[in-house]
């Protein structure tokens, strides 16, 4: 009888799990669209034809990686120009902080409510990173010639356009991490990544079939492709494990024998955070 009642019970809770996995899903699918979509939106004020070109000439410099990050955002000046990289930026800055000021320090050891503020910290300093950034872009644009409006109307326009974007993206992150599957800025990064390798792909077979690349030189190509990827991947899954032996001890009048187990650490601690935070170091001027 117990089990009768129980595999009802246990069919429900299968369900339920089922279902807010699935909206979990579905919330990130629909999150993600709409960062895709805004990337498409670009800034008042600016000459598509004239960016294009800028950022075609420079799709081999450090402009090109802070582009990919944004999904193709950056080199359309789209109002999700500046990503989530003064977010990015901003974090990395009050973790270090909070190693080496009192105040951070005492934060980190009051718990939830030390969290909170400084995840407000960090919403502050994204602020600040993404008016500093979007201003000294919309001045880049307006110097160049790149704009239909002229003076400091497209200053403004441009730097706060480009500041919303950013915090929006923010907003969206912190959304997915709570309402969706895995850590929402990761998602918005690794979308944009993917959004841009069926262009990468399709680009590669015309230079092939035009005779600019030849096959063996593509084909040695997408093996090193596959091979540095290989690599990334077991040199962030790879651990350093220290082993720790536990020696015999008594509970009451038994005894028992030692253990042996080990402390695993990753051989990458730092992970991605130092190449996107020195990419955004290099674009910050």
């Amino acid at each position: 009888m117990a089990t009768t009642v129980s595999n009802p019970a246990m069919a429900f809770s299968e369900a339920a799990r089922f279902g807010e996995i699935r909206n979990r899903i579905l919330f990130l699918i629909g999150a993600l669209i709409v960062y895709r979509i805004g990337t498409f939106i670009p800034v008042p004020g600016i000459n598509p034809a004239e960016v294009a070109r800028f950022f075609g000439d420079r799709s081999n410099t450090i402009l090109g990686i802070v582009n990919m990050f944004s999904g193709g955002a950056l080199s359309r000046l789209s109002i999700f120009a500046m990503g989530v990289m003064p977010y990015i930026s901003a974090s990395i800055i009050i973790q270090m902080m909070s190693m080496v000021v009192p105040t951070l320090m005492e934060l980190r050891k009051e718990g939830e409510a030390g969290r909170r503020k400084i995840t407000q910290y960090t919403r502050l300093g994204t602020v600040a990173l993404a008016l500093v950034q979007s201003f000294a872009a919309a001045g880049a644009l307006a110097k160049g010639g790149m704009t239909v409006i002229s003076g400091w109307q497209f200053l403004f326009i441009a730097t706060i356009t480009m500041t919303t974007g950013t915090m929006f993206l923010m907003w969206l992150g912190e959304q997915i991490t709570e309402r969706g599957v895995g850590n929402g800025i990761s998602m918005i990064i690794l979308s944009g990544i993917v959004a841009g390798l069926p262009g990468a792909v399709g680009n590669t077979a015309e230079a092939v079939s035009s005779g600019e690349l030849q096959g063996p030189v593509a084909l040695a190509v997408l093996f090193l492709v596959v091979g540095v990827t290989w690599f990334v991947v077991y040199v962030e899954r790879a651990q350093r494990r220290i082993p720790v032996d536990y020696a015999k001890r008594q509970v009451g009048r038994r005894m028992y024998a030692g253990q042996s187990s080990h402390l695993p650490f990753k051989l990458n601690m730092s992970g991605v955070t130092p190449p996107i935070f020195a990419s955004s170091l290099l674009l910050f001027p």
